[in-house]
């Protein structure tokens, strides 16, 4: 079988690309439902502490929940940051497939 295709290189050429185009074509056809998932899921957590500088809300707020937080199953890993405003805000990411809704749990 392999010497029809050796004998013939212009017409396995020719099949190769027919294949190429056809994986091509079908791939503009494919919903985005049928499109693997690649991002992993995220939760933010958000705090506020009126009047306290960065300093302050980092060792009263986002300590102790950095120490709750570390350990969670699934987690990647996670960012916080606090400004002078008196706000905080910890993103945590997840692997891939966790469902968003537990890992806020």
């Amino acid at each position: 079988m392999s010497n029809f295709f050796i004998d013939r290189p212009i017409f396995s050429s020719v099949i190769s690309l027919i294949i190429a185009l056809a994986g091509i074509a079908t791939y503009f056809s494919l919903p985005v439902e049928q499109f693997p998932d690649i991002v992993p899921p995220t939760v933010s957590v958000t705090a506020t502490y009126p009047g306290a500088s960065s300093t302050v809300l980092a060792e009263t707020v986002a300590v102790p929940i950095e120490e709750k937080v570390n350990g969670v199953d699934n987690m990647i890993y996670f960012a916080s940051s606090s400004d002078n405003n008196g706000n905080m805000n910890m993103m945590l990411t997840f692997d891939i497939g966790t469902d968003p809704d537990m890992a806020t749990v």
